[in-house]
């Protein structure tokens, strides 16, 4: 029996198994490969250097592509530096400052959003000099050709695309901006700040094709006024989630007449697959809801018409809205939701629902 065992033992060590010595051989050659690679990467490879920007993706110490606005290395935030980058054509050069005939009759607002449940508000100026000639000198007839029809779009973009407003509403872009650099709290932010504008029309009225009509606010005019209907909220709304970076269009409900915004969304969470989210701008409400029942027990039943204002970028997949939407969509229809009162409560302090909308 022990030579048995001698000759069992003998086998096991001239048999295929490697001497311990070669396995440290191969371990130190591995390591050896591994040091000299990273040395490599270290000496002659140099990492991609990072590059910091401020709210609207302007490089730190560079002016925006709108002046006068400069990015401060030191804040991180974007401030007006005149004298380094420029004035609009409309305005004038004064020390640090630009300034405008237009800079009369200010106002200082107090706009206030909410952000994940917590209510903020920041200050902006709006001038009355820019309203009165928005109100009074800017025409919203449009020329065209015998055999040429103007589209609803094209009179969305009129408004839209105003160059004197357009300058006075960009300082609002870049203070939601100087919020925060996330593109997504960046639109929330733009959607709860317009959503909290009281609902109200204009005292004013016009002249339509020989008809009186109700005036109808431009964007600008919504802030002075603190106050709009769908349609004017609405295209607030258009332009600041254009200036964003977002892919915009309005929802159009001829039957109910009610407009509210589109912005691009996955197809899924879309608006009947449509590829845009439905946002209503008359209150306080969660992205991609559009089962809300209006004042008088009215929804939007109709097909809208979508009028598709820029290109640019989507809503991400994995959205907050979309989950609490279709959870308050499934409140409203009296579906079975577990622990339905608290997270319904939830939802209201969240977004700062409220009971009733208005059509307009």
């Amino acid at each position: 029996m022990p030579k048995k065992e001698e000759k069992s033992i003998s086998k096991k060590a001239d048999g295929k198994n490697p001497p311990a010595n070669y396995t440290i051989t191969i371990l130190f050659v591995f390591i050896a490969v591994a040091v000299f690679i990273m040395l490599l990467i270290f000496f002659f490879f140099e990492p991609p250097e990072r590059i910091s920007t401020c709210g609207d993706l302007t490089e730190y110490g560079s002016c925006s592509e709108e002046e006068p606005f400069y990015c401060n290395s030191e804040t991180g935030k974007i401030i007006e530096e005149a004298s380094l980058c420029g004035c609009p054509s409309i305005f004038l050069l004064e020390g640090d400052s630009c300034v405008s005939d237009f800079q009369i009759d200010s106002q200082d607002l107090s706009l206030n959003y909410i952000l994940e449940g917590k209510s903020y508000s920041f200050e902006f100026v709006t001038y009355g000099g820019v309203a009165d000639y928005l109100s009074n000198n800017v025409s919203k007839i449009i020329s065209y050709a015998v055999n040429e029809t103007p589209s609803r779009r094209d009179f969305k973009l009129q408004v839209i695309d105003q160059e004197i407003q357009r300058e006075f509403l960009i300082p609002l872009v870049k203070k939601i901006q100087n919020f925060t650099s996330n593109k997504e709290y960046q639109v929330r932010i733009a959607v709860s700040l317009v959503q909290n504008i009281p609902y109200g029309f204009s005292n004013k009225t016009e002249k339509f094709f020989g008809q009186q009509v109700n005036y109808s606010r431009y964007p600008y005019e919504v802030l002075y006024d603190y106050e709009g209907i769908c349609e004017e909220k609405s295209q607030l709304l258009v332009f600041l989630l254009r200036e964003l970076g977002y892919r915009t269009a309005f929802f159009y409900f001829q039957q109910e007449n009610h407009e509210a915004v589109g912005i691009g969304c996955p197809i899924r969470e879309s608006y009947k697959n449509t590829g845009y989210c439905f946002i209503e701008t008359t209150g306080p409400a969660i992205i991609t809801d559009g089962s809300i029942e209006y004042s008088g027990g009215i929804t939007l039943n109709s097909e809208p018409e979508i009028i598709e204002i820029s290109e640019g970028e989507n809503l991400g997949k994995n959205l907050e809205e979309y989950g609490d939407a279709e959870t308050l969509k499934k409140i409203r229809e009296g579906k079975f939701v577990l622990f339905r009162n608290s997270k319904l409560e939830s939802l209201r302090e969240k977004y700062g629902l409220i009971e009733e909308y208005n059509l307009g």
